[in-house]
């Protein structure tokens, strides 16, 4: 479990650093975090670990230490996702990953399985009694089954005897040709009708004229 600062300004963008003990920051060559920069203090803060929490301090520095662009007098713990800043350099804070803790086994709890109900009870033979019944012959087919006969057929009733189909009558179609030719023979009759009783009409005028 190590935290871990992360740069997001200035040369060391990018770069991490783990926080596995008190560690100084600034531009002292003793420096356990450092930053060549006139901005920064030679010895500019401390980053400190209590009981695995992170903790940073202000060392008096000239151009200030920040935690989320709040410049501290006094110590400050850090939290994942804090900014803390340094001078112009920022870093940001990543807390410890957690650890999965074993989870506790479950014991699976037995099953109570009613017991087999013999078909006995419920008005049927029993498997023993069945068996005794049936002999098998030494190749495990049974023997002495009794098949039931079907049902008798009523006297009087000829099974092969088929039913009599009716007569299908089909209307036979009317020729078109033939109804065309009553149609000209009835309109010849009109016409000749009508003829003749224009001639009637002309004697009758001739004859009383």
């Amino acid at each position: 479990m190590t935290w871990k600062l992360q740069a997001i300004t200035g040369e060391f963008t990018g770069q991490e650093i783990n926080i596995d003990r008190d560690m100084l920051v600034g531009r002292h060559q003793d420096a356990d975090l450092l930053l060549q920069a006139a901005e920064i203090s030679r010895r500019h803060a401390a980053l400190l670990l209590k009981d695995q929490l992170l903790w940073v301090q202000d060392l008096n520095s000239s151009n200030g230490t920040f935690v989320n662009d709040i410049r501290i007098e006094q110590e400050q713990q850090l939290h994942e996702g804090d900014i803390v800043q340094f001078a112009s350099f920022k870093f940001s804070v990543f807390a410890p990953a957690q650890e999965i803790t074993d989870l506790p086994e479950i014991e699976a709890e037995p099953v109570n399985t009613a017991p087999s109900q013999d078909l006995s009870d419920q008005g049927m033979p029993s498997l023993t009694e069945r068996a005794t019944e049936i002999e098998v012959s030494r190749d495990g087919m049974p023997q002495n089954i009794s098949i039931p006969k079907p049902a008798p057929i009523p006297e009087g009733i000829d099974i092969k005897a088929q039913q009599p189909q009716a007569p299908v009558s089909f209307d036979e179609p009317v020729s078109r040709v033939a109804e065309e030719k009553e149609q000209q023979k009835n309109a010849s009759v009109g016409l000749i009708t009508i003829i003749i009783l224009v001639i009637l009409a002309l004697l009758a005028w001739l004859f009383f004229k």
